[in-house]
């Protein structure tokens, strides 16, 4: 009988990122894999964008690319997934297969995920098609997407290892050090038309890098508790701002009992202020302040969290601040 009950499956359709956490190697944050891309491939920073959000050709949705790095053999159009488990393909999704073992139990989960090959290449195909409305011509053959696991505990199955598109954490290294190879290639036919070099010529990247400027990111709010929200900021009804001005917005709190206490002793509920400040280059003194306003403690902002189909509502005396996209 305990044979019979030493192995559980269950099938649940969820992001995966839920399990990434549990596994004994640690797996880098974005912010981190950015740095190693860097520091591996001698890349310019103004050459790595992330987290871009790509209008489709309806202008409509905009699914955010992970890393998108410019280089002179093309645009490599990247999502990293922290996923851990061996994953598979199965028709239109994905299966990824979590083992856990607690002494003589086995149990398995099996996660059905969005084929993320696919969407790479959509949203590889809507930004091609962004920078041709914007008056860049890149050729298709140019677009390099990318699915990087950067998880060493993540295994592909056999016909997904056949993608050249998939990248283990054991092929990473290899495949950044590659753009060193393309970069210095690159330099010797800069001018060359790309009909001729296979590359993108001076022109064209300048072309690409000032479309990537003005494409937008996600909006991110900070909490006082450390934790950090993706998504897009809706407003407030105490803040007036003018969204293309405004780059940041600090939210302070009176941070001692005795202080609030005093307030409400005297009649007086504690405020929040909100400092705005400008968007732009830092100067000698830090950011311009354009202005400052006080609201109550309990109010509402408006915020999308990414990924979600409501708003929520989150109290001004949690928020720290909000970083706003272009």
């Amino acid at each position: 009988m305990s044979q019979l009950g030493s192995l559980f499956t269950h099938i649940i359709s969820k992001s995966p990122e839920s399990v990434q956490d549990q596994s004994p190697h640690r797996t880098p944050k974005l912010p981190d894999f950015i740095q190693h891309v860097r520091k591996l491939t001698g890349i310019r920073k103004e050459d790595v964008y992330c987290n871009l959000r790509i209008p489709d050709k309806l202008q409509s949705a905009k699914d955010d690319i992970n890393i998108v790095i410019l280089t002179g053999q093309g645009i490599f159009c990247i999502d990293v997934k922290p996923w851990r488990g061996t994953v598979s393909a199965h028709n239109q999704n994905w299966h990824l297969q979590v083992k856990e073992e607690d002494q003589n139990i086995t149990n398995t989960c099996i996660e059905q995920i969005e084929d993320p090959l696919k969407a790479i290449m959509t949203k590889t195909a809507n930004f091609c098609g962004h920078l041709k409305r914007s008056g860049v011509s890149v050729h298709q053959s140019l677009f390099f997407p990318r699915v990087i696991f950067l998880s060493p505990d993540c295994e592909l199955d056999e016909e997904l290892r056949k993608k050249r598109e998939l990248v283990l954490q054991s092929q990473i290294d290899d495949f950044l050090r590659s753009f060193r190879v393309g970069y210095m290639a690159w330099i010797s036919d800069s001018l060359t038309p790309s009909w001729l070099s296979g590359h993108l010529s001076y022109r064209q990247m300048e072309s690409v890098r000032e479309v990537l400027r003005r494409v937008g990111t996600w909006d991110l709010v900070r909490l006082h508790c450390g934790e950090q929200l993706k998504g897009d900021f809706q407003g407030c009804q105490y803040i007036a701002l003018n969204r293309q001005e405004t780059d940041t917005l600090e939210f302070s709190r009176l941070k001692t009992l005795s202080a609030d206490s005093l307030w409400a002793l005297l009649g007086h509920a504690p405020q929040v202020t909100v400092k705005m400040y400008k968007r732009g280059p830092q100067g000698w003194l830090g950011k311009s302040l354009i202005a400052t306003t006080t609201i109550p403690p309990n109010t509402c902002v408006i915020f999308r969290i990414s990924g979600e189909e409501t708003d929520a509502n989150i109290s001004a005396n949690t928020i720290h601040s909000i970083t706003l996209s272009h």
